[in-house]
């Protein structure tokens, strides 16, 4: 793959009044009070603004998502199509997401950011209204869509939406997409856009595999390659702790945590959806205002739970990591690992749900004699040697049982 020269990060703070973008892009920033670009959005406007491909490595909550829907936008602006040569059914600009939960939260900021536009955002996920989506797909423009593979193909294969006019492709996370074995239906989707010396592409990865890369040298031509350095820089606003015990006291040191420390917005990550499922009947029926988020939970509920999460409805929310990396949610005050993740990007991208926006978060890991054997390399991810402790003595105090006529 050719590659254009390394982007350097500019020193200081990069002003989006600098990069040329079309005034109602601007208006929207001053809006949403976003006046300086993050490290990645300076390093990627400065190339794709331009009309250059480009991939880039950077986690969750870097801005990535505000990096390629400012040069979506602003090149929807600065090249107008009259209607006159439009068709129902055929997006201009094209993002891929993996999962639901994040295809939902980039269509809802780019609705933000094209709020003094009349560009059209449309979502296509599987889970939720078929009929809803299709009829939106025949009723109007569509200019933006963002879906996930499957639910793309499904309206594709019945020529419900055409991709021979997309103008700008946008892979959002390639690693989870593999990890999740959506590439055979990326390339399907690819296959049916113009060739890639006829659109602009932009994919970005929270790793740069060997895999990732093979991708990228299919799809993008002559791209500039940005590699911003992971969330370890949360670290700063994150207190991270690992509390050493066996897999009998997890569920009373969570209980205790929570009620004892009087915690109202936690997320605990578990690696499977039987976990998730067990541990949220278990505080539940112990009285702790609590949801599941997993894979299996239909869409509308896991919108419906995010919300109440986000509002102070819900307390505590058990996430598995796919479920989870979705969640864009400031105030998060603690993230507690129930089980230690497989994949060390896994605990950076969980810690990032905490200490967002400056604000101080703190991390607790559960390690027992069933992963402990994970912290050296999940140290290696992060850069840093993370303090091992026993639990306080009062946090694993008996859960008061539950009187007989709760049972």
């Amino acid at each position: 793959m050719q590659t254009r020269e390394e982007a350097v990060i500019p020193a200081g703070k990069t002003s989006f009044e600098e990069l040329n973008l079309q005034q109602p892009l601007l208006q929207a920033l001053r809006e949403l009070e976003f006046p300086y670009c993050t490290p990645i959005q300076a390093a990627v406007l400065r190339y794709s603004l331009g009309g250059h491909d480009a991939i880039g490595r950077a986690q969750t909550g870097t801005g990535k998502t505000a990096a390629f829907l400012l040069t979506v936008l602003n090149d929807l602006l600065l090249n107008p199509l009259p209607t006159d040569v439009r068709y129902a059914g055929e997006p201009r600009a094209l993002i891929l997401a993996p999962t639901r939960e994040l295809a939902l939260q980039i269509a809802k900021d780019a609705k933000a950011l094209a709020q003094y536009t009349s560009f059209k955002v449309l979502t296509l996920l599987g889970g939720m209204d078929y009929d809803k989506q299709r009829q939106a797909l025949h009723q109007q423009f569509i200019d933006i869509v963002v879906a996930t593979p499957g639910r793309l193909l499904d309206f594709a294969g019945k020529q419900d939406i055409f991709l021979d006019q997309v103008e700008i492709l946008v892979i959002d996370e390639a690693d989870r997409m593999l990890d999740m074995g959506f590439i055979p239906d990326v390339k399907r989707i690819v296959r049916q856009l113009p060739a890639k010396t006829h659109r602009q592409t932009m994919l970005f990865s929270a790793t740069f595999t060997q895999d990732v890369l093979q991708l990228a040298r299919q799809w993008t031509v002559n791209a500039v390659r940005v590699e911003i350095e992971s969330e370890q820089v949360t670290a700063d606003q994150v207190e991270q702790k690992v509390y050493i015990l066996t897999n009998d006291q997890k569920v009373v040191l969570l209980y205790n945590l929570i009620e004892q420390e009087n915690l109202d917005r936690v997320i605990v990550f578990a690696n499977r959806r039987d976990q998730v499922r067990k541990l949220t009947d278990t505080l539940k029926a112990h009285h702790i205002s609590c949801a599941l988020l997993s894979g299996e939970v239909p869409q509308d509920r896991r919108i419906k739970t995010l919300e109440g999460f986000r509002e102070g409805r819900i307390k505590v929310l058990v996430a598995t990591d796919v479920a989870g990396r979705g969640i864009h949610i400031d105030g998060v005050s603690h993230v507690v690992n129930f089980t230690l993740p497989e994949q060390p990007e896994d605990y950076v991208h969980r810690i990032g749900r905490t200490g967002r926006a400056g604000a101080h978060g703190v991390s607790i890991s559960f390690a027992s004699e069933d992963d402990a054997f994970l912290l050296p390399e999940i140290e290696k991810a992060i850069g840093r040697r993370l303090e091992c402790e026993y639990p306080p003595q009062q946090l694993l105090a008996a859960i008061p049982p539950r009187r007989s006529h709760e049972r």
